[in-house]
């Protein structure tokens, strides 16, 4: 099938970016390392724009991250890896095969059942992968870890909850969020002490202990913890632009208030939330 008009235009305009000599020197450059921060900053963008409810924003941040799967394609052809129409032939067909309910005759699957074939078809899907891989003289080596297939780039909380989820799977891990709470408690004591005796070298990683139990926390409660501190984030940045604007109207800028009277303004502004 070939590709669409505007899909065609956006491969086109990418071509030209990419032609040495007439091309822009900065796109012409670019590799899939130098490449990849782009491609995670534009997919936090879509999250961004879509937390914000702006549709006008995801259409816009959604093009931006089409722009990145075009960008990378371009250059994987110009090496003879692969093309764009690769990259979509390969999400078809994968879609095709996790989705055997919908696009063949297994039909009226309970949500269980999908659960269990989708994780018995990824299986399938490594197996060949390990194959293919082999076939083109690339390292097939099986992992040596059960979680050594957890991408490494993720954000940190994404990836902590991501090892801990695997990690549950053959039996390690709490059967009740409480068990969490008191590891909680006890990594804080863990923060303390190292504050005492001012080891600076073991609060990171003390801290980091932390942020891994809250992580585990917020997957035994079923909450995301990165969209979780993306709100909490917002939430901040709102109260303190009231404190800002509240400042603003009598006259006066950030630097000429005190704490104590920036938190009564804090406290006025959870009040004006209903918080």
């Amino acid at each position: 099938m070939p590709p669409s008009s505007e899909i065609q235009r956006l491969l086109e305009i990418m071509v030209a970016l990419r032609t040495p000599v007439t091309g822009c020197p900065w796109d012409l450059q670019q590799n899939f390392s130098s490449i990849a921060p782009y491609t995670i900053e534009e997919a936090y963008e879509v999250v961004d724009a879509i937390e914000r409810n702006d549709p006008l924003d995801i259409k816009d941040e959604l093009g931006d991250l089409l722009l990145q799967v075009v960008f990378h394609a371009q250059m994987a052809n110009e090496l003879n890896l692969f093309s764009f129409g690769d990259v979509v032939d390969a999400i078809c067909t994968k879609m095709i095969r996790r989705h055997p309910h919908v696009f063949s005759a297994q039909k009226d699957m309970s949500p269980d059942e999908v659960k269990r074939i989708w994780s018995d078809i990824k299986d399938a899907e490594k197996r060949q992968k390990k194959e293919d891989r082999g076939a083109l003289g690339l390292s097939s080596e099986t992992p040596k870890s059960l979680l050594d297939d957890i991408p490494t780039a993720l954000p940190g909380l994404t990836r902590a909850v991501k090892l801990q989820d695997k990690a549950s799977k053959v039996g390690f891990d709490w059967n009740d969020p409480r068990e969490v709470l008191k590891k909680i408690r006890e990594e804080l004591d863990e923060v303390e002490d190292a504050l005492n005796r001012h080891a600076q070298a073991a609060l990171a990683a003390e801290l980091g202990d932390v942020l891994f139990a809250m992580a585990n926390l917020a997957r035994h409660l079923k909450v995301d913890p990165e969209s979780a501190v993306r709100l909490t984030n917002m939430k901040f940045k709102r109260r303190f632009n009231f404190i800002e604007q509240f400042l603003a109207s009598e006259g006066r800028n950030l630097e000429e208030a005190s704490l104590f009277e920036m938190e009564g303004l804090w406290i006025k502004a959870k009040e004006a939330e209903g918080a």
